[in-house]
């Protein structure tokens, strides 16, 4: 039985400090990758309230859409196109101050302005990715992925 959230207040890095235990606290015991993602997605959209906050999932030639927080979302995007494509095919996270002006952007909200997404390794081949994205420009800094990578290598991809 998962527990309430603790929101915190604070720095950013104070915010994920806090965050990072509850997330090892959801995760622990619980095998099933989606509901883990879920949980996940979740718990970084209420804790730091950004636009959306959600997975892709590669399947063949096609990151597909995995449990998200936020609007309605692009369902499937190939390899190499937008910031999570590239992100998928570099196999690095992308951290972009404006969306506006990646080559390429593919705009499911035109609500997002800035934007980070970090690749999910199973046995070094990327399996998926994180998709975070702001309402805000320059949301997301070298805090965001050295915190959110940490998030990352918590999630199991063994079932």
């Amino acid at each position: 039985m998962a527990e309430d959230l603790t929101i915190v207040q604070g720095t950013k890095e104070e915010q994920y400090e806090a965050l990072l235990p509850q997330i090892k606290g959801l995760l622990q015991g619980e095998p099933d990758l989606i509901a883990n993602l879920a949980n996940v997605a979740a718990a970084l959209k209420e804790q730091f309230g950004w636009l959306w906050v959600g997975f892709y999932l590669v399947k063949g030639e096609d990151l597909v859409l995995g449990p998200f927080q936020g609007p309605v979302a692009c369902t499937r995007i190939k390899k190499g196109r937008g910031v999570c494509g590239t992100s998928w095919a570099k196999g690095e996270t992308l951290i972009v101050a404006d969306v506006e002006n990646f080559p390429g952007h593919i705009a499911c909200s035109s609500l997002s302005r800035s934007e980070i997404v970090l690749p999910l390794k199973k046995e070094n081949e990327v399996a998926g990715v994180l998709d975070v994205d702001s309402i805000e420009l320059s949301t997301f800094d070298q805090t965001d992925q050295h915190y959110l990578e940490e998030i990352i290598k918590l999630i199991s991809f063994n079932t």
